[in-house]
């Protein structure tokens, strides 16, 4: 059972994160987006990015590699945002972080631009960050300019370094996975991240289902600043449940 939330935070007057997601028999799909630009078009990039995705999968050969139709799809999505930033003056200069989770047998893709994350809960209930942001903050990092301590408080958290539709192309982060070891797949936009923590979020999803584990995090995000836009999906990695899905 997919849990999935998207709320708009304590003080945005528009809410530019989106998330979707498709089960079909053999293969499942699950995307979060965290739009940017003036107006209403973060929204619009957000939504087209998710949307575009998804079809994108959906429609592609599941006889083809998975993890080249997953990066085929993100590059539809920054294909599609781009053109329409172009044509349309209000949508200049729109972009979206996108991260992807497909899961097929035992095989989990998931890819990122931007700074959404996935984390994975193991089997041993360790929480572990899969993505890496993309993001000035996470090069300072990198290069020793500041530690993961003061990243948390940094006043350039916001920039991020890579984003669908900006460009004409882009670079996609891919990383493969084993379902086995996995107990649950966490995607969330950095509304959620920038206020709980790894370990509240594994506490709140081992100790509820996961629709209700979204709408704990949701809340706890809310009560300590709630910013951003906070979504967050949760998903099954392999677990009892999954002997009776039948797809849809």
């Amino acid at each position: 059972m997919v849990g999935m939330l998207s709320d708009i935070g304590n003080f945005r007057r528009i809410n530019e994160d989106s998330v979707g997601y498709y089960e079909g028999i053999n293969r499942r799909v699950y995307v979060i987006a965290d739009g940017m630009g003036g107006h209403n078009a973060g929204e619009v990039a957000s939504k087209l990015a998710v949307d575009t995705i998804i079809e994108y999968i959906k429609k592609s050969n599941e006889k083809s590699n998975l993890e080249q139709e997953v990066i085929k799809a993100i590059e539809e999505a920054n294909n599609n945002i781009y053109i329409m930033g172009q044509k349309d003056r209000n949508l200049e200069g729109m972009g979206t972080t996108v991260t992807v989770c497909v899961i097929e047998n035992n095989d989990v893709i998931i890819a990122n631009v931007g700074d959404s994350s996935c984390y994975i809960i193991d089997n041993k209930k360790n929480i572990i960050k899969i993505t890496k942001d993309h993001s000035l903050v996470q090069q300072l990092i990198d290069n020793g300019s500041i530690t993961e301590q003061e990243a948390i408080s940094h006043p350039n958290k916001n920039i991020i370094t890579r984003a669908l539709g900006t460009n004409k192309s882009v670079k996609v982060d891919t990383f493969i996975l084993d379902r086995s070891m996995i107990l649950k797949i966490i995607l969330c936009t950095d509304g959620l991240t920038n206020d709980v923590t790894p370990k509240e979020m594994c506490d709140i999803i081992i100790n509820n289902d996961n629709k209700e584990s979204c709408k704990l995090l949701v809340e706890l995000s809310k009560i300590k600043g709630g910013r951003d836009n906070i979504s967050v999906i949760v998903v099954e990695g392999e677990c009892k449940d999954d002997r009776n899905f039948t797809g849809k």
